[in-house]
């Protein structure tokens, strides 16, 4: 009886569950693949609404919401680190055909906020797919959470995280600053990596995607959705630069990556996952450098192309 028990979900046609498969298979698609479709912001009030802010489109599919850590005065390395270049959470919302929500986000927390943000998380259904650093030492001690949930109603999904992030010290939207320019030589920053690059805040940023096509499960990933490599450049003054940057990897790649970022100076933080059902499977190294901001950028060329990217559009 307990035998038969055991074969009734599969009997029935119920998905194997991942974590019964045997080690190295992946599971069979169960259904087609299921694709993003384009949405507005009006599409996303509700979101809107409950998370206290508003978000902004990407490549008119993603819903973005920022929620930069100002409230910390975080230190790595003798700098004091912007929000803007490893302090910032983002959540993302995506509609698919079957009119279901993908949520995914990269979400900041001290560890005093860290085992709470967890269990509000878990109480909403919210899963955790990455507990990581982005940074070498760093005083407060900052831990990085990656977050995924998928349903038919993204309204819930953002209650959850609205909970877990009023149990942290997230402060409320700020007014956007005016503009100012980059204290770095962006020009050369954008010859050297081949890509143009955008500022957020006082941070100047360059953003690559993978080619390949990326699933998350049955869903087809927008380009940048848990798939970049983001180079993030802190002026310091006098055309010096703090980068901290991630790397978007296949398995064949990393450890030329690995290689190419120690050649050019820079210093090994994390080698993790960012998700649990991503294929082909991604690979991401966080990393760290101070110089002079255009030959930062030119040692990291090689890193980039080492890996089948594109800049993003």
């Amino acid at each position: 009886m307990l035998a038969a028990a055991a074969l009734a979900p599969t009997l029935a046609g119920a998905p194997t569950p991942a974590h019964a498969l045997p080690m190295g298979a992946t599971r069979p698609k169960s259904r087609a693949l299921v694709k993003p479709v384009r949405t507005a912001l009006s599409d996303w009030t509700g979101v809107a609404d409950v998370l206290g802010r508003t978000g902004d489109m990407k490549r008119n599919i993603m819903y973005h919401t920022g929620l930069p850590r100002s409230d910390l005065r975080v230190v790595s390395r003798g700098v004091t680190v912007k929000p803007e270049l490893a302090l910032g959470s983002h959540v993302s919302f995506v509609r698919y055909a079957d009119g279901s929500t993908l949520l995914m986000g990269d979400t900041v927390v001290t560890e005093g906020e860290l085992q709470t943000f967890c269990d509000v998380l878990q109480q909403h259904g919210i899963e955790l797919t990455a507990i990581h650093k982005h940074l070498l030492s760093q005083t407060p001690d900052i831990w990085w959470l990656h977050v995924h949930g998928h349903g038919h109603d993204p309204v819930p999904l953002a209650r959850g995280l609205r909970a877990a992030f009023d149990r942290t010290g997230t402060p409320p939207p700020r007014p956007a600053a005016r503009p100012q320019p980059v204290n770095l030589d962006t020009a050369g920053i954008d010859a050297a990596l081949g890509v143009k690059g955008s500022r957020d805040g006082d941070i100047y940023k360059s953003i690559f995607v993978r080619r390949e096509t990326i699933t998350d499960g049955d869903l087809v990933l927008p380009p940048g959705l848990g798939s970049t490599s983001a180079l993030n450049f802190q002026p310091l003054g006098g055309g010096w630069a703090a980068v901290s940057g991630d790397c978007a990897m296949i398995a064949e790649e990393v450890q030329n990556v690995l290689v190419a970022l120690r050649r050019a100076g820079l210093k090994l933080v994390e080698l993790h996952h960012h998700g649990l059902m991503d294929e082909p499977r991604l690979f991401f190294v966080h990393f760290w450098g101070v110089g002079d901001g255009v030959r930062l950028a030119r040692a990291l060329r090689p890193v980039v192309d080492a890996t089948n990217v594109v800049p993003a559009g």
